[in-house]
């Protein structure tokens, strides 16, 4: 059995303006980056450190890393974990999405080229059991602890979804622990790292 924690990453750039991101890359902004410097001290001990590809994840695993004295080439990068593909919403705000696509928000209308669940579950899941597979070889084989992995808010929402959790916002550095024993998946408890006046979660239809 390996724990595995799914921690959102620190606030982006686009967070701060109420942009829906999606698979476009915005960096972290200046409090996304103070947000990760800190958490990072206190996070759970870990065995292996993960990211998504997209660079508001990398950097806010990069800050983990420094902190924990956990060299950068020592990240594990896997693109299977990055957010959702949120089509043409991806750069709009609230307004202009209601302006554009009147209707869609809170509906459970989607644009072209949004990611379903299926198909953003079944990449996530392959992701997940590489990073445990990871955690088998050398040289990790004699060592034993969980997985911190740096995500998205999206990818953790189809986690849950699969469990029959209501959607609930997740705000930055925050995230939720789940277990992979023999290839299936269990839910544990949501966990926040940040301070309750600390965090930061825009727009709850925002990804």
């Amino acid at each position: 059995m390996t724990r595995l924690f799914l921690v959102r990453h620190g606030q982006s750039e686009w967070n701060a303006l109420g942009k829906w991101q999606g698979q476009a890359d915005p960096p972290l902004s200046k409090l996304g980056e103070e947000q990760a410097l800190q958490v990072a001290s206190g996070l759970p001990p870990f065995v292996l450190l993960a990211s998504s590809n997209l660079q508001r994840a990398m950097q806010t695993a990069k800050i983990f890393a420094q902190i924990q004295d956990w060299g950068h080439n020592n990240i594990v990068i896997e693109e299977r974990l990055q957010e959702r593909d949120a089509g043409a919403f991806s750069g709009l705000t609230r307004v202009e999405i209601d302006e554009q696509f009147p209707g869609y928000l809170g509906n459970d209308i989607w644009p072209d080229n949004w990611e379903p669940d299926d198909v953003l579950l079944k990449r996530l899941l392959a992701g997940l059991d590489e990073l445990v597979a990871l955690t088998t070889k050398t040289p990790l084989s004699d060592t034993s602890g969980d997985i911190v992995v740096v995500t998205h808010g999206g990818c953790i929402y189809a986690l849950e979804s699969l469990f029959g959790e209501s959607y609930e916002r997740i705000p930055n550095l925050s995230g939720r622990w789940f277990e992979i024993n023999n290839g299936d998946i269990e839910i544990g408890e949501r966990a926040d790292l940040l301070d309750p006046k600390e965090r930061t979660s825009p727009d709850p239809f925002t990804i």
